[in-house]
């Protein structure tokens, strides 16, 4: 009896560690560790809930966009979006360019939104727009 009872224990016991690993895996949050480490392009968000702001990472640096509802013609859509860099010393080497891209990138996901960046991001934009 004892030795059914401890096999059972080591079913489950392996049951819980592979899902356990399977859910570590598939975690959002760790792939968007391993884009901002690797240096490459990931957007984390959840488009169905808009008051969760949204994380992205790009060339190294990590940005969260804070996100507001408002009315368009016919529906409520996203209609303003705030961008700011989670650390400014991430942004060494990142161009106008970079910037513009990102913003594409938001405005695929929230076609009706206005894109407004933070400081220091934000005088970076207005000097390369007055040019």
């Amino acid at each position: 009896m004892i030795v059914i009872l401890l096999r059972l224990l080591l079913i489950v016991l392996i049951v819980f560690l592979l899902y356990t690993g399977i859910k570590f895996l598939f975690n959002p949050k760790r792939k968007l560790e391993l884009a901002h480490e690797q240096k490459q392009y990931y957007f984390l968000d959840e488009k169905d809930n808009v008051r969760k702001n949204f994380l992205l990472t790009y060339k190294g640096a990590l940005f969260e966009g804070e996100k507001y509802l408002g009315t368009t013609t016919n529906s409520f859509e996203v209609v303003s979006i705030f961008i700011w860099s989670k650390s400014t010393n991430e942004l060494q080497g990142l161009t106008f360019e970079d910037f513009e891209h990102i913003q594409e990138q938001v405005k695929l996901r929230y076609p009706h939104s206005k894109v407004d960046w933070k400081s220091p991001i934000k005088e970076l934009i207005l000097k390369k727009s007055q040019n």
